[in-house]
């Protein structure tokens, strides 16, 4: 039998406030509409991501001690020094790596990819 990780499992062991950065992300993406949460199975590899979904991955969540890790999907390479990693994956998809430790983190520009990422996912 197959067991299933949930979307709080991601969050045993950590501190409180990477909850609430989480909880603030997802409010942002359902200002755009709706959102799906896929925590993955405890079977799959990248059972240490939550990948949010449109009705494709428009963004991952690698939770950390203190923070978030998130993965955005873009058409386009995104420029910023808040990018950690960048990464095409194909001639027309690029996946950029940005660390989310405060709510400050949360900004207009934050949105502004979300918003491609989200567009890019229906």
């Amino acid at each position: 039998m197959t067991a299933t990780y949930s979307v709080n499992d991601h969050f045993t062991n950590k501190a409180p406030s990477v909850r609430a950065l989480y909880d603030q992300l997802l409010s942002i993406l359902h200002t755009f509409g709706p959102v799906i949460e896929d925590p993955k199975n405890i079977e799959d590899p990248k059972k240490t991501s939550i990948h949010l979904n449109r009705k494709s991955a428009l963004a991952g969540v690698e939770t950390r001690k203190d923070g978030l890790l998130l993965n955005i999907k873009s058409d386009h390479q995104i420029m910023s020094p808040r990018i950690e990693k960048a990464e095409q994956i194909s001639a027309k998809r690029f996946h950029h790596k940005v660390r989310i430790s405060s709510p400050k983190d949360l900004d207009e520009e934050l949105k502004a990819w979300l918003k491609e990422a989200y567009l890019l996912s229906e």
